[in-house]
């Protein structure tokens, strides 16, 4: 873990847009409207795209927001200006939210969703701008009264409005975020209900933009908005922001007839008792929520879910399907259900679909003549059947633990053993064995095991390690091997001349060879919590990646990010980790790895000793990381996660962390065990050896089934 507390303010989970030069053309078009007649559209100029296509760009549209590139010509510069409409080739027209200049280019970004590169990318062409709707003046002589026009079926209804926080720094504006389309506003329950993901937020100038992402941080929430940065002036504090929605048509009732004819008896009528979104689980195990080995969905655990889904409850899917509820199990902050009948289709019910628990209510008269008929008693439940599980053997290590010692002492490099640094002994590997803790991650230091770069690794050294794997094998344990430097070598960074890229790439090259055959390796840790590593961190990752796949095909490498790390600031710092295709390949078993700690400042420091938690807070840490996982299709891994002994609601909010792990296949490893840690808060091994609050929030997630067979999300 970092024990350095993070400078400046902690800033917003955004994924800022890239601005980079990226062929179609687009049109800038200024309207001119005629007092009487329908508004043309003249050009002002045209522009061709650039042709740019990586993996933030294709065919020169952006890929991440609706933006797109041009030559930053003088004419374009004098055209393409903010306020304008641009005109694209499958003939839908824009209006331009902000233009960034950047050397020889510009990149133009337009409101409303993403735009398809195959449509209005290069090669494209374009035609001219769009035509405004036609306007006729008024008559001024005549003035008419005229009924009430028909109103149209649906219209625009205002679901709820609240102010923009006032928050003004570095990061912020009024209450906008200057680096992407996002604000922040109170998280009362009324916001969080209202502003969710999915939702039309109407802004004070009148611009209707779609929630891509909402993220609550203590009293506050922050809402990412689709399309561009937002302008803090125009439209912050003071301001407000309304959520929006369609309402339904309103009509007159008519007034039937009155009927004389004997009453007819209709068909049932399903009456909906609650209704729950799915989770948006994909992995080996679950499409869309839905579960592939039985038939079995998964839905979030919320108080009023857990009162509706019961057995013997019936279901009703988005393709009118009912079926009974035979079982129910909730897992932290989820809850699996199975059904009766064959496997679901997760394409077609689950998420972003519903699922209804419904009654079948005849809804009639009855007819008085007809004698009354006892329906026979349904054929009683006699088994209830349970997902098929994965084999003990088969299934992964979700559940682990930092045995620390190795790590310690950098000040004093290579330091002495015993004195600055220690190996654990055997007893603690017996202890978290028994513990059903059988990941460990062990931390080392690169200048111990390497005094010299480029030279074979130290024998003494080396002999530790061994002895350390040995110890771990002989529990039945496995061990990702953690070189926990921090992005430096003797406190010079990677990647300057004193340090190589190349000399790190040698170093777990060597080490891969010593280690390749002992059977208690599980995977090799990159580099603890790179930072400060001038952008080059991809770069050396990549090499080392590569290096170690020279020797060793099969093992997990696992990658860290930036920033030491953190879960919660994961997208806005490791967008370019992956920019290597080597780094994307699902074949290459690469993992990403992230730290996440529930403190303010996310450091791990804990000093604030009355601080409190919020149930769903590790939840919340971990969902940036975890959603950037799912939209690129990578495997991930928490390696450190620690809660203090001092806080009640730190076990609540790991013990539900824990649950959406394990629903999502993402193994963890606990900060931390080992000798040497005096009373550390976090620690579960104290010289006291008082007890630890921690140790059974992790024995129960240790032990508890699972349906991973390889690490998720994926």
């Amino acid at each position: 873990m970092s024990f350095a507390v993070f400078a400046g303010a902690r800033k917003a989970l955004v994924v800022s847009i890239a601005l980079a030069a990226v062929v179609g053309t687009c049109t800038v078009s200024a309207d001119v409207q005629a007092a009487t007649t329908t508004a043309s559209a003249s050009v002002s100029t045209s522009a061709a795209i650039n042709s740019f296509t990586n993996s933030d760009w294709l065919n020169g549209i952006w890929r991440k927001s609706a933006a797109f590139s041009i030559p930053a010509t003088s004419a374009n510069v004098a055209a393409f200006v903010k306020g304008q409409q641009v005109r694209f080739a499958d003939g839908q027209v824009r209006t331009i939210a902000a233009i960034y200049k950047v050397g020889a280019n510009l990149s133009v970004a337009v409101s409303g969703a993403k735009l398809d590169a195959a449509k209005v990318g290069y090669p494209k062409s374009v035609s001219i701008g769009s035509a405004a709707p036609a306007v006729t003046a008024p008559t001024a002589t005549a003035s008419t009264a005229t009924a009430p026009a028909a109103i149209a079926p649906s219209s625009t209804a205002l679901i709820a409005t609240t102010p923009m926080n006032n928050f003004t720094n570095s990061d912020w504006l009024n209450g906008i975020w200057r680096k992407s389309a996002g604000f922040s506003i109170a998280a009362t329950a009324a916001n969080k209900a209202a502003y969710t993901v999915g939702k039309s937020v109407k802004l004070a100038d009148g611009q209707v933009r779609k929630i891509k992402a909402v993220y609550v941080v203590g009293s506050n929430m922050s809402a990412m908005l689709d399309g561009a940065a937002l302008d803090g002036y125009q439209l912050g504090y003071p301001k407000t922001v309304s959520v929006i929605g369609v309402a339904p048509a309103t009509t007159a009732p008519s007034t039937p007839a009155p009927s004389t004819s004997a009453p007819v008896a209709t068909a049932p009528v399903q009456n909906v008792l609650a209704t729950s979104v799915f989770n948006k689980f994909n992995s080996a195990d679950w499409v869309n929520g839905v579960w592939k080995q039985s038939t079995g969905f998964s839905i979030p655990a919320t108080t009023a879910s857990q009162a509706a889904f019961v057995k013997g409850a019936k279901v009703k899917f988005a393709d009118g399907q009912v079926r009974l509820i035979t079982a129910v199990y909730v897992s932290g902050t989820n809850m699996t259900v199975l059904t009766d009948g064959a496997l679901l289709d997760g394409n077609v019910v689950g998420y972003p679909q519903t699922v209804a628990v419904v009654t079948a209510d005849t809804v009639s008269a009855p007819v008085a003549t007809a004698p009354a008929v006892t329906a026979p008693a349904p054929a009683p439940v006699t088994s209830t059947p349970a997902p098929t599980p994965v084999a003990k053997d088969k299934q992964i290590k979700l559940v682990g633990i930092n045995l620390s010692g190795a790590g310690f002492g950098s000040g004093a490099l290579p330091g002495v053993h015993g004195v600055n640094y220690i190996y654990p002994a055997e007893s603690y590997y017996k202890k978290y064995a028994e513990n059903g803790m059988t990941l460990v991650r062990l931390p080392f230091l690169w200048e111990r095991i390497q005094p010299s770069l480029n030279t074979e690794l130290n024998a003494t050294e080396l002999a530790r390690l061994m002895q350390s794997l040995d110890f771990a094998h002989k529990y039945g344990m496995k061990v990702i091997l953690d070189m926990h430097n921090y992005y430096r070598y003797y406190k010079k960074l990677i990647g300057t001349t004193e340090v190589p890229i190349n000399a790190f790439a040698n170093a777990w090259q060597r080490i891969a060879q010593k280690v390749l055959n002992h059977p208690a390796v599980y995977g090799y840790g990159l580099m603890n919590e790179p930072y400060g590593t001038n952008g080059l961190w991809p770069q050396a990752a990549a090499a080392a990646s590569k290096a170690i796949r020279t020797v060793d095909k099969e093992r997990w490498i696992f990658v860290a990010g930036d920033r030491y790390s953190s879960a919660y600031h994961w997208p806005q710092y490791n967008g370019t980790l992956i920019s290597d295709p080597f780094m994307r390949e699902p074949s290459n078993k690469l993992v990403y790895e992230a730290h996440m700690y529930l403190d303010a400042d996310t450091s791990g420091t804990y000093a604030n000793l009355k601080e409190t938690f919020a149930p769903n807070l590790g939840i919340d840490r971990v969902k940036p990381f975890v959603t950037w996982l799912k939209q690129n299709k990578l495997r991930g891994y928490i390696g450190e996660h620690g809660v203090p002994d001092f806080a009640p609601s730190a076990m609540v909010a790991m013990d539900n962390l824990l649950g959406y792990l394990r629903e999502n296949c993402i193994p963890m490893t606990y900060w931390a065990g080992g000798p040497w840690w005096g009373e550390y808060s976090m620690a579960l091994d104290v010289k006291s050896n008082s007890y630890r609050p921690q140790l059974p929030v992790l024995k129960k997630h240790a032990a508890a089934e699972n349906a991973c067979s390889s690490i998720g999300p994926m």
